[in-house]
């Protein structure tokens, strides 16, 4: 067979190559951005204030950072935080009427109540606001000239003095004033290059903004001010970046490029619109105030988290395991090389004279390879496999933390539009139709059906996730049914394997709690997050831990106790009442439910960074049911099974055509009555509150439609199984790996490329993810082993681990 034949290239794509290949591309973009970072710097500052884009439609994304939104209550918070550890702000403005306008939309923007713009013109102007220690001036200084120098002069002798900031510029005055002279732009030249040793003798203390000139709009100047044209503005900018290339002065040049791309909301030509004013403010106050608050979607300007003692511990003994594993790579391929023999075919022909090597040898068995393993004890073997795969998972963690706690790779905002929403969407869909397979299940919620709702929506929660769309109240209340639906579908799955094998040991419940939180786990010690950052692990696992005491609660009922004794399925509904009571008991007071959820020592699991028990309170309130209506939905389907009531194990309908076409029907009506309550109500605090008794409709409707049909109940999407299987991981890894800023921002490496960026950082994240699922699945044998003396020894180690932990967090 050629080697260029496509079922030969068929073969190589599998999920082994694919990993492959997303290392060497990781490692490609490590030495990119490597380059980058060498050549433009990696203060974030420099690309805030240097360059950017417009996402969409009068959108500005700075170039590789996030620009956080700052309100007046935001910029009013950040001054006085810089006034309370003994701070001051002080802010000069220096230049003409343009410069002007950026003072007074900043005063503007701190202080709402500040009045509007002086009618007096030509002269200089201060605010100040004693209590937060705010001190903001305007100079008229059109030029650069003496009277420039005279303003510089007194900060240069008076340290003390000098201004937290200096935002200063000039050109437009000088084209004005001589008519677009040659002669001043030659002196333009000439005192800005006298000017610039003052500038810098105010560095590092004070940060030196000179303000490229925006653009005009000839056509709306004034004819007293005709001569300022672009070529003239262009003579004049580059003039300025040549004088003060290499110097320590920060070059503004991104606000000429928001000025250009909203040109035509300039009212005379020259002064920039209210738009590209409101962006050039909130490029300065980015600038400013980032590093002071730490907003998560305000990166640019912010320094990188400090590493904590139990991060550097956490990776040292993931560090040790790499050590360990690199070595018995080391020595395996030694030992490897030392057993063959010199003469491969004296070796071959002495194991011919056992019968056994000689039976292998007629199945086409690979004698040697045998017989190196043979060599090796099965301790030797476990201990290879469990470093190998923490060595791999060490790697995947520094993968993370360069991703999401330092500022090697760039981070971008998002941004929600109904075309990236529903492209991407609708593409993805397609190619899951297209890989339709007839399953070898035919029951209702069969394992592949199953996969194939968990894949099918966590594509959609990642698109949702990555586009920002939670701003679009009907698209959010969608999403919110699609969590419904995964709790929905751990209760049901959970309780069926209860019900079905009775196997409520201990065992079990570790191993289960293990793969949900493995992943978490690692990610709070390396990540420096707390557990309830990951939400949906904390729900899912909570519920699971709920689900387990109601069915291990005596009296134990399995579906062979029930069918023997049918007083037991009473004993068992009385087991829901008590579960919902409870629940509604516990809604019903919150200050009841945070006097359970906010004792010590679990009270860690169920707050914030800032230990506030309110974030668990909304997550578990607003799918306080979903994982009991599972369970019920679980319990009834099992009785009509039971009794004959229902048959799934055709491929035949469930019902009759008319049944079939009736439940149909109303199946459509439920998913358009939610998808009409999800248009109507009028914000998220009302839907949230009424979600909870109405998310089984679109639910149960789902299931009517996806399994009232033999045909579709037995054929699946394999495309979507396949992400199904992973989407727990898929979920986690996303905070980290592909949006980034914990979930506010998108990863780039790509930068300029928003759609190649997407195709590169998705393909790298479900190769990690995929990879970690195969990891959990290696060590849950090891951390969890079926005999009970060492669960009990893992366990007890696992506990007395969290207690110093728990010390350092106050969890005591």
């Amino acid at each position: 067979m050629s080697i260029h034949d496509p079922r030969e290239i068929v073969k190589h794509i599998n999920s082994r190559n694919a990993k492959i290949l997303a290392v060497f591309v990781v490692i490609g973009f490590i030495g990119y951005h490597g380059i980058l970072h060498l050549t433009s710097g990696i203060d974030s500052c420099k690309w805030l204030l240097s360059d950017g884009r417009f996402q969409g439609f009068r959108v500005w994304q700075p170039y590789g950072c996030m620009m956080h939104s700052y309100t007046s209550g935001d910029s009013q918070m950040c001054l006085q935080y810089i006034s309370y550890w003994g701070g001051r702000t002080h802010i000069v403005f220096i230049g003409d009427s343009r410069i002007r306008q950026l003072y007074y939309g900043f005063v503007n923007l701190i202080n709402p109540k500040h009045a509007s713009e002086n009618k007096v013109v030509h002269h200089n102007l201060h605010y100040e606001d004693v209590e937060v220690k705010v001190n903001v001036d305007f100079i008229w200084a059109p030029m650069v000239n003496e009277t420039m120098y005279e303003i510089y002069k007194p900060w240069m002798q008076d340290e003390a003095s000098r201004p937290s900031v200096i935002v200063t510029g000039s050109g437009v005055w000088a084209i004005k004033v001589s008519n677009a002279s040659y002669e001043m732009f030659q002196t333009y030249q000439r005192n800005l290059t006298h000017l610039l040793p003052m500038m810098n003798s105010l560095t590092p203390n004070t940060k030196v903004l000179w303000v490229l000139e925006n653009p005009v709009v000839t056509e709306k100047l004034h004819p007293s001010r005709k001569m300022i044209t672009n070529e003239q503005i262009d003579l004049y900018n580059k003039a300025a970046m040549e004088v003060l290339h290499n110097s320590k002065i920060l070059i503004w040049s991104s606000s000429r490029l928001v000025s250009q791309g909203l040109y035509q909301d300039q009212v005379d030509g020259l002064h920039m619109g209210k738009n590209a004013l409101n962006y050039a403010v909130q490029i300065l106050l980015n600038m400013y105030c980032n590093d002071h608050m730490n907003y998560n979607d305000g990166t640019c300007c912010s320094s990188p988290e400090p590493v904590t003692v139990l991060q550097l511990i956490t990776f040292s003994i993931l560090g040790v395991s790499c050590c360990i594993s690199f070595a018995m790579i080391i020595h395996r391929k030694w030992i490897s090389r030392k057993a063959l023999p010199r003469n491969l075919e004296e070796s071959e022909q002495a194991l011919l004279s056992d019968s056994e090597y000689f039976s292998k040898l007629c199945n086409g068995e690979s004698l040697i390879h045998d017989e190196i393993l043979s060599c090796q004890g099965k301790k030797e073997t476990s201990f290879y496999e469990l470093c190998t795969a923490l060595a791999r998972l060490a790697v995947i963690m520094s993968y993370f933390f360069v991703c999401d706690r330092t500022n090697f790779f760039m981070k971008e905002n998002k941004y929600f539009t109904y075309t990236n929403f529903f492209l991407p969407l609708g593409y993805l869909f397609a190619l899951g139709l297209f890989f339709t397979e007839e399953s070898q299940f035919t029951q209702i919620l069969h394992r592949d059906q199953t996969n194939e709702w968990k894949g099918w929506m966590q594509i959609l929660i990642l698109i949702y996730h990555m586009t920002g769309a939670s701003r679009v109240l009907p698209i959010y209340m969608h999403i919110r049914v699609l969590v419904t639906s995964y709790l929905f579908l751990s209760g049901y799955g959970h309780f069926t394997y209860f019900y079905q094998y009775g196997d409520f040991g201990f065992y079990r419940l570790w191993q289960v709690l293990f793969r949900m939180n493995f992943l978490v786990i690692v990610l709070c010690l390396c990540m420096n997050r707390p557990y309830q950052f990951y939400y949906f692990v904390p729900l899912v696992s909570f519920w699971f831990v709920v689900m387990f005491v109601t069915v291990k609660a005596m009296p134990k009922i399995t579906a062979p106790s029930a069918e023997a004794n049918p007083l037991l399925y009473f004993y068992m509904i009385l087991k829901f009442v008590a579960l919902f009571g409870v629940v509604t008991v516990l809604y019903m007071s919150e200050v009841f439910f945070e006097k359970i959820f906010v004792t010590r020592p679990w009270k860690a699991l169920f707050v914030t960074t800032d230990d506030s028990i309110k974030e668990w309170w909304f997550r578990w309130k607003i799918d306080r049911y979903s994982v009991a209506f599972g369970m019920l939905f679980a319990f009834g389907l099992q009785i009509l099974k039971q009794y004959h009531l229902l048959d799934d194990k055709n491929r035949g309908n469930l019902f009759s055509r008319g049944i079939s076409l009736t439940a149909a029907s109303a199946a459509l009506v439920g998913i358009g009555s939610y998808a009409i309550f999800a248009f109507i109500c009028r914000n998220k605090l009302e839907c949230n509150e009424v979600h909870p008794y109405i998310s089984f409709i679109p639910i149960l409707s789902y299931l009517i439609l996806r399994n009232i049909s033999g045909y579709l109940r037995t054929k699946y999407s394999m495309f979507f199984s396949w992400f199904g299987n992973i989407s727990l991981e898929l979920f986690i890894a996303q905070y980290h790996i592909w949006l980034a800023a914990d979930t506010y921002g998108v990863l780039v490496l790509v930068p300029g490329y928003p759609v190649l960026n997407a195709l590169v950082t998705s393909f790298i994240f479900v190769c990690i993810a995929h990879e970690i699922h195969v990891l959990t699945d290696i060590i849950v044998k090891y951390v969890v082993p079926f005999d009970w003396k060492y669960l009990i020894r893992n366990v007890s180690i696992f506990f007395l681990l969290l207690v110093p932990i728990g010390i350092h967090d106050g969890m005591f």
